[in-house]
Parts: C-alpha cells; structure tokens; sequence
C-alpha cells in the first residue's frame, strides 16, 4: 500500500486475452488454484515412509554431532517387533499447500519469474511485501498491548460495570469489543477476550454453555475490524489495488458497519440467543475466595506463572481437582494482572502511530508524495520492542525467581500425579503382569523396548520425580548432555524467563501469514497471467449489466463471503477479488465505455464488508482470526465444531450482509450518481 495515487492501476497494462484458458498450462492452474483451497478448507497429513534403518542412521550421527541428545527407541507394533519403516505425517494445510502449489507450477513451467515477482515485490497498486510489514509491525504493538493485560483488565472492569443482570452485561461487553476492535483490530481482541470469556463462563453457575458469548465476540471482532484500514489485512490489500486513502475508506464503511453492529445486538439477544441457559436474565457469579481477594496478580506471560495452571493447560487430566481449576479461573477473571507501564506506553504508540498514518496517508495523496506505510509502522514497532526488552531487563529477577517457583510447583504436582497413577495401575495389576504387546501399537522413530512395570527397579525419588518416570525417557538434568537442541531450548527458557512481554508477543504474531498470504498472491497472479481472471471479469460484467447497481452490491457480498471459505481464506478472497474487479475496469477502458461511479465504488466496498463479515460464516478456515479462535478455544478445553460453527453463525451473517449491504445501497444512491467513476474513491 503506497500513500500515492500513482499506485494506480493502468488499464493500458491488463492483459485480457481469454483466449489462453484452453491451454494444458491453465487449465491446469485453475485445478491447482481450486484444489489448494479445497486443502485450505480441508487440511491433512501425507504418510511419508521412511526405512528404519536409514532414520536410525540419521540419529545417530546427529547424535555423534551432538545436535541431538542420544535417541530412545521405545517401539513395538503389533506383533512385538520394530518395524521395517518409520512413519510420518506431511502437513497439509493453510501453510504448505499454496507453497507447495507454487512449487508444483513453477516445475511445470506455468508460472515463471513475472507471476512470482508481482506476487512478491507487487503489481496494479498491490503491494504484497508492504502490506505484510505494515501488518506485522502493527500487530506487534497491538499484541503487546494485549500482553500487558490491558485487554482483561478493561474486560474486568465492563464486568464489574455489568454486574450481575444478564442482559445488560452482554451490551456491555458487545460495545465493549466492538470499541476496541476499530482500534487496535480483531487478532489481539481474539487473543485475550476469547479466554476471558472461556473462564467467564466457567465461573458462571447458571450459564451452561458459552456459546452465546464467544460466538457473538467473535462475530464483532470481524464486523468491527471493517472500519479500519489497519485494523484487518484484507483492508489493506483492498485499499491498495484501488487507491483508497485510510480516511476515505473509513467514510465509507463506517455507517454500514455501524448500522449492522447496532440492528445486530437485538437479533442475538431476543432471537438467535434467546434461552436463560446462555444469556440468563440474573447471572450467579461466584467470588473470589478470601485468600485471592488481596493476592498481588502475576503477569501470566512469565513461564510457569500460575504453577499448577500451566501444566493443566497443557496436558487435561480427568483426575483434576474441578474445584481447584474453577478457583484459577475465578482468578484468571476477577483478579486480572496488569503492566500499568506497559499498557500505558503501548496504547500511547498505537495512538501516535494510527494518527500519523492517517495524517501521512491523508496529505501524501493529495500532494502525490509515495510513503510506503511501513515507513510510520516498522519504526514504531521497534521503539515498542526495545521498550519490552527494556522493561524484561530491568525486572529480569522477579520475573526469573516467579518462573523457578513456578516450574518446581508444577513438576511437583506432575511427580504426584504420575504417583497417584502408578498406585492405580498397581491396584488394577497387582501381580505386575506385563500388558500384552497387541494393547500399544503406537509406531514411533525408536527402537529400544519400554521394559515392563515388573522389570524396574524399585522406585526412587530423584528431585521430586520418580525413577520410573526417568525409566520411561523422562530424565533429569543430571543424566543428559550438552547438545545443540538442549542449548537452544535453554536459550529459549531463558528468554521467556527475562523477557516475557517480548517472547509472548513473538509466539502470537501471525508469522503463518507470511508465506500464506505471498504464495496467495503468486497463484493468483498465476490466473491472471493464465486467462481465468479476466474469464471471471467479463461473467462480473455481464451480470452487473443484467443487474444493475443493486445486483452489483449484492452480488459482489454474496460473492466475497462465500470465496472466503472456499478460495484461501479471507484474505485470498480479496486478492483474487480485487484482480478480477481490476480486469472489469480494464474490460470496459479498452471498449470506451464507463462504469458509473455508483456502481463501481458500490462494488468495492461491497467486498470490504463481505471479506470482513465473511470470517464468521461457514468454515473456520474462512479467516486466519477463525483457526486462531478455534485454537484459543480448544486450548482452554471448548470444543467447536464445524458443523456447529456453520450452523451458529448462518444466521448471523444473513443478518449483518442484509443489513449492512441494505445500508450500503442507500448511502451510494444519496452520495454517488450515475456519472463514470474517476481514479479515486
């Protein structure tokens, strides 16, 4: 995105020859396209085979090299023995497919140098690289913000605000997000209001199921995100292949999206969610026990923060206390923590730096200067980042000293689990008898049988941990070895330690994005240069004719909310969206004839609301924020569905497309005639 109206693309440079989709080379584009999406919806594993003894030869010499500590090869299959070969599992997801896709059309020939260029370096106002430093670098400031707590904290006192009434708590916390998403965007509001409200509900006696509430926060997060070039990716690849400054862009949408948040809340109130089992009138909400009420929050980014509550996080056992997990929970809600300096620091640079790409992005294009918008975001970023290091630094021996304390709880409480285990499996085999070898088939890359519980020495403790338990692989620091993989994981145990801030906003940043959204951007150059977009562009035009203005905003958001759960996501939606309203222009330059301006700025903001909204429709897969939400939810033990999901949200997005589509209509027939369109929005 370049803060210029030169970025304009140029009729004159469109290649419309459709004549190319009966070559073998784009037609076999177009399946590669459609199949790397349908993997996209659909993600799974390639086995790959691998002869054992080859695998153990790799181990080995890793191990000889000390990269690797020396492996175990604890493998039976069903009959005993190890077998020939080792298996594992490709990916196939969000991530490798459109890579390998590209890989693939690049093997064959069918795209070359120009379609990874304008895929990567950018074509006809499209800028790939600037827009993924533009992102990440205000995500890293927002994420920050988010790790300082601030989000929770603000979300506790809506809560406090709310009180106990039901329905006026799920106003509170529905402006509440949709407020904070305009600002700082839909991933760090995902991020942190998705786990407050999992241990919300949890806490809760008489709500049963949190459906009600983290369906509707994740549906505002994304209608909210519409606002905003910078809130959400898919603005700033729209913004950029039709030179819309960030103001104009927000004059346009602000009143359809604000229009659909408002008509919104009473549908999901008095009809989608109408049951007291999801949004009860008097919520009975449980209090802090005495000794939590006065107790000094721990910043959670420090790791082992919480002790026993990590190690729950990451391994659920049906043998924990309820009563003992409620308790964090009420903690986690109630008793937030909060970086007073690091939210205070955080919010001021997004502040300056949303301001001043306004400004900047404002007068450059009135003037005809080119900024890149990285230009204002990377600098800032950094200044956040070496304010993180900073602050992880100069508190480096509180936050060490809470990780250590933490960690000997937590290994403490594993210790006695695995006792408490052990006794059972004691009480249910008492003579020791080995279990047969039919009864753990599981094939992993080792090879040395795990010896039967009869076979071991008589248990020892060693630093709190079992010599059963060292037995079974799981060693303690007095038996391993120095090792690249050992170094780097102490490396990494020590940075989280003194860095906290710093590390958690690194493990949140969307990197997965980058190479999504690059090889996104190549496959449909590949379909540009391949005949299929301006195919695409001649069918747009002919129902625009036979539909008119009207039919051109209608279709545009039926369009784009469907593409985002079959054509990559989202943010791939906009991409080949935008080529193929670029090609309409183009169609219609090399005839003479004109699109009206009413039509045509009613086509494009169309698709900025269908690409926003489209992320709570009907796959998780339709947004990168909806597999982010998905995970978030799972990691705090909610399970979703994808039928669920579909079936929840068909009915929330009918009403915010009609509704925001019906607005949008109204405003381009009071603000924009039936004159041709110019160069700018």
């Amino acid at each position: 995105m370049i803060f210029s109206r030169a970025a304009a693309t140029n009729p004159e440079t469109q290649d419309l020859n459709t004549g190319k989709i009966r070559e073998w080379k784009s037609i076999i584009t177009l399946i590669v396209f459609v199949l790397t999406n349908i993997n996209v919806l659909f993600p799974f594993h390639i086995p790959i085979y691998i002869p054992r003894i080859l695998w153990a030869g790799v181990l080995n010499l890793l191990s000889v090299l000390r990269i690797i500590e020396p492996p175990q090869h604890p493998t039976r299959t069903r009959n005993g023995a190890a077998g020939p070969f080792v298996r594992f599992g490709f990916p196939m997801n969000f991530v490798t497919a459109p890579l390998v896709a590209d890989l693939f059309l690049l093997a064959i020939t069918a795209i070359g140098r120009k379609e990874v260029h304008d895929g990567t370096i950018g074509a006809n106002g499209i800028v790939p690289y600037d827009i993924m430093l533009f992102f990440l670098s205000l995500a890293y400031i927002a994420i920050s913000v988010d790790a300082s707590g601030l989000i929770r904290w603000l979300a506790f006192k809506v809560l406090q605000r709310g009180g106990k009434v039901g329905h006026r708590l799920f106003f509170y916390l529905y402006a509440f997000f949709f407020t904070l998403t305009t600002f700082i965007g839909n991933d760090p509001i995902i991020l942190s209001g998705t786990a407050f409200l999992s241990y919300m509900t949890r806490v809760s006696s008489n709500i049963k199921h949190p459906r009600a509430w983290i369906y509707t926060q994740f549906a505002v997060a994304n209608i909210a995100s519409a606002i905003l070039v910078s809130s959400n990716p898919t603005n700033l690849v729209l913004a950029g292949a039709f030179k819309i400054s960030f103001i104009k862009y927000t004059a346009n949408v602000i009143v359809p999206v604000l229009v659909t948040g408002i008509v919104l809340f009473p549908f999901l109130l008095y009809i989608i969610f109408h049951d007291e089992s999801l949004i009860p009138s008097s919520i009975k909400m449980e209090d802090l026990p005495p000794e939590l009420k006065n107790k000094k929050p721990v910043n959670p980014n420090i790791p082992y923060a919480k002790g026993e509550l990590d190690e729950r996080e990451r391994d659920k056992d049906p043998n924990n206390d309820e009563d003992q997990e409620k308790k964090l929970s009420l903690e986690e809600v109630l008793n937030p923590f909060l970086d007073k300096k690091g939210a205070f620091f955080g919010a001021a640079v997004m502040a300056a730096t949303l301001i001043t790409v306004l400004v900047l992005n404002a007068t450059s294009s009135s003037k005809g200067h080119e900024y890149p918008v990285y230009w204002v975001t990377l600098p800032a970023a950094f200044i956040m980042f070496i304010f993180d290091l900073t602050m992880g630094w100069l508190e480096r021996e509180e936050t060490r000293k809470i990780a250590h304390e933490g960690r000997h709880r937590a290994e403490t409480a594993q210790a006695e689990r695995a006792e408490v285990r052990r006794k059972s499996l004691a009480q249910i085999n008492p003579d020791g008898i080995e279990l047969s070898s039919s009864q753990n088939t599981t094939e992993t890359p080792n090879e040395k049988p795990i010896p039967s519980t009869s076979s071991r020495q008589p248990e020892q403790k060693i630093n709190g941990v079992s010599s059963n338990d060292v037995a079974s692989g799981q060693n303690t620091k007095s038996h391993a070895r120095t090792t690249l993989t050992s170094l780097i994981k102490a490396t990494y145990t020590w940075a989280q330690e003194t860095f906290p801030t710093t590390m958690t906003v690194f493990n949140h940043l969307p990197f997965a994005l980058i190479p999504f959204a690059f090889c996104m951007f190549v496959l449909v150059q590949a379909l540009v240069t391949k005949g299929w977009v301006p195919v695409f562009a001649h069918g747009w035009d002919h129902w625009v004719e036979k539909t008119g203005t009207v039919g051109a905003v209608g279709g545009m958001g039926f369009v784009s909310v469907i593409l985002c759960n079959f054509a990559g996501t989202n943010i791939g939606t906009t991409i080949l969206l935008s080529r193929v309203i670029q090609a309409w222009q183009a169609i219609h330059f090399r005839d003479g004839t004109q699109i009206s301006d009413r039509t045509f700025w009613g086509t494009v903001y169309a698709m900025a609301i269908g690409v926003n909204f489209g992320a709570f429709s009907l796959a998780f897969s339709a947004s990168l924020a909806g597999m982010l939400w998905r995970d978030i939810l799972g990691r705090k033990h909610i399970r979703v569905g994808g039928l669920e999901f579909a079936r929840v949200n068909l009915p929330i997005i009918a009403i915010t497309m009609v509704v925001g589509l019906t607005v949008l209509i109204g405003q381009i027939y009071v603000v924009r005639g039936t004159g041709p369109y110019y160069l700018g929005p």
